[in-house]
Formats: structure tokens, sequence, C-alpha cells
């Protein structure tokens, strides 16, 4: 039986991830404290009115030195902890002090790139990559085969996922897509396989491009995709160790 194997959300997207034990979930609602925050380039027309494309955003596509936060988000004080191996610690309050957590990013800015701009919040919803509020799913079995046809290690901070199951088969997760699963508490609807990009070839610790993910997944697969996204039908709790149920 396949079972959660971790649990991640990411305060500020695209600037740190941060593991969990468990999380309460919400119908029709992103994971609490998973992209509250987007920080916009400024060539970016998103203006936190509503949800915006990632190209409006700074990302580690761009920019991969962002890969490698991590980052400790406190809900009761607003304020996210940044760490990076190539910058002091920052603790910011990303509504009161935008230009903070922009400074302190600058120095991973590529220069050939659009400097990042201002940081945007949308009312009752991450800034995930879906104009539906997403959870991604991700399979450690994926994960190994991929390994296993690069000959080398992969970090599961590469892929920025929500929740890490393992299905025992790869690519088991495509087979979900437009069912019903059940984790813990909550029900989702699968709707669509995870499309990559080239943050995935950086590494998550120390920000460089170091593997080529997505010349593997298309040489043996014949995709670029790894992992599903779902939507939450039935809040409730997930927890470390609860079962995943296709329904």
């Amino acid at each position: 039986m396949a079972t959660v194997e971790a649990l991640w959300r990411h305060p500020i997207k695209s600037h740190g991830r941060e593991a969990l034990d468990q999380v309460t979930l919400t119908a029709g609602q992103t994971m609490p404290g998973d992209r509250v925050w987007a920080v916009a380039h400024e060539a970016s027309k998103a203006d936190g009115s509503e949800w915006a494309m990632s190209a409006n955003f700074s990302r580690g596509v761009k920019a991969p030195a962002l890969m490698a936060i991590t980052s400790r988000y406190d809900a009761d004080s607003e304020t996210v902890t940044l760490s990076h191996p190539d910058r002091p610690d920052l603790t910011v309050q990303p509504d009161r002090d935008p230009q903070a957590l922009i400074d302190w990013a600058a120095p991973l800015m590529p220069e050939d790139r659009a400097a990042s701009a201002r940081v945007l919040r949308v009312p009752g919803r991450g800034m995930t990559d879906t104009p539906f509020p997403s959870i991604s799913i991700l399979n450690l079995a994926s994960s190994r085969a991929l390994e296993q046809a690069m000959g080398r290690d992969l970090s599961m901070h590469r892929w920025r996922g929500n929740i890490w199951t393992d299905l025992g088969t790869p690519w088991a997760e495509f087979d979900m897509v437009d069912k019903e699963i059940e984790i813990g508490d909550c029900r989702f609807i699968v709707r669509e396989r995870i499309k990559r990009c080239m943050a995935t070839t950086a590494n998550p610790e120390t920000g460089e491009r170091d593997a080529d993910t997505l010349g593997a997944l298309k040489e043996n697969w014949n995709h670029t995709h790894f992992g599903i996204y779902a939507e939450v039908t039935q809040g409730g709790t997930i927890r470390t160790g609860d079962a995943l149920r296709v329904l």
C-alpha cells in the first residue's frame, strides 16, 4: 500500500522549501502556507489581484541559484526565515518589508534576467503554477527510475512537490489522472500531469545546474512530465505515513 513519505510547502514561490509532519487541507484551496507570496519581476504584469502565470515571477527556471533556498514559515507572525549557502539568514514579513526580501535575493539573480521588483500575495489562494488551486503529488518510484537512467542521485527538492508517496511502479501516478484518490482524511481529483522546466536541472544544495533531467526524461520516456496536480475535494488532515488509495 502506498503511503505518504514526505510533505513539503514553499512559502514564497521559488524561494525556499519547508518540511511538514502533517497538514490540514481545505476543499478547493491550495496547501496552507504554500506559495503564499510570489516575487514579480520588472517585466511582469501581475498586480496581486488574481492568479497569474508563473512567467510573471522570479523562478528557478531563470535563476537556478534560487533552488538552494530553504525556508521556515511562521503563520502567526507572518514571517518567513530564508537560508541559502551563499547568503546570511533573513527573517522577513513579506507583506510589510518586501524590499528586504528582494534585496536579500538580488545576489542570486542573473544579471541578464529581469530583476525582481515587487512581492505579491493573492488573498485566498497560493500562487501555484496552475490556474486551479493545485496540490502536487510525486512518486518516489519515478524518481528512482530517473536516477537509474541518469546514473546519479537526484534530490526530491528538484521537483518542489507537496506530497511524496511511493507507488512502487514508475509513472503509476499518471494512471490516476481524472480519478479520485484518498489520502488520510482528504479526497482529491487528479487533474493533470506536471510538465517540467529547467528549474529541475539545478542542484538544490548549491543552486548550480548539474543534471539534464529534461533530456533524460525525453530520451528514456518521451515526455518531460514528473508528478501530478490534484485538487482537494474533501478537506481534512494528512500526516506522513497515511495511506494513498485510488477510489
